[in-house]
């Protein structure tokens, strides 16, 4: 099936001007996030992102971050509506957590794969349904750049050098033309940019 038609991989992730995903201490320390994601265009930019998604594909740790928190924002007083649809979306959304630990799923409407994610990915394409999303789970977003499976590439810059971090792009990807689909200068000088794989 060419990748011209069906379903779009979306891969979207925050980075640091230094290329890291995550700061030199636990990977849950998101403080140096906070500031930027909490603003309105980091909003409409998830919300952009995620409203034809039908499904999401998450990393073991991602997921459990991720389901650990979101559900609680539903009805959370003084919510933005925004975090609220998103939340809502991931926990009706289908999800497809990718674990060699877990057997079963802790969370509804969610299937376990202990398969490489280009696989499942390759499974994923061939069936009817709007688009995947990759919601930040970087050891998946690497291994489907890898396999050259990324359709379209969020990144939100963050004016913030981690010094220390795992970094996105720490191994060699297939050659590629990108296509700026959108940048958008953000507050307190973050700056989101999605790019259209042009094949």
């Amino acid at each position: 099936m060419s990748n011209h038609h069906g379903r779009k991989v979306i891969a979207n992730i925050n980075l640091s001007i230094d290329g890291r995903y995550d700061g030199p201490g636990a990977p849950t320390d998101m403080a140096w996030v906070l500031p930027y994601a909490v603003t309105d265009t980091a909003r409409d930019h998830l919300t952009d992102l995620w409203s034809n998604a039908t499904t999401a594909l998450l990393g073991r740790t991602n997921a459990e971050g991720f389901l650990g928190f979101w559900p609680t924002v539903i009805g959370a007083e003084g919510a933005d509506p925004r975090d609220e649809a998103f939340a809502k979306w991931l926990v009706d959304v289908d999800k497809v957590v990718l674990s060699s630990t877990l057997t079963e799923a802790p969370w509804e409407r969610t299937t376990i794969e202990n398969r490489p994610a280009a696989e499942v990915v390759g499974e994923l394409k061939a069936t009817e349904g709007g688009d995947i999303l990759v919601p930040s789970s970087a050891s998946v977003i690497k291994d489907l750049l890898e396999a050259d499976l990324v359709d379209r590439l969020a990144l939100m810059h963050f004016p913030v050098v981690l010094g220390g971090g795992p970094v996105l792009f720490d191994r060699p990807l297939p050659e590629g033309k990108w296509n700026l689909k959108s940048h958008q200068a953000c507050e307190h000088g973050a700056v989101a940019v999605v790019y259209e794989r042009a094949r």
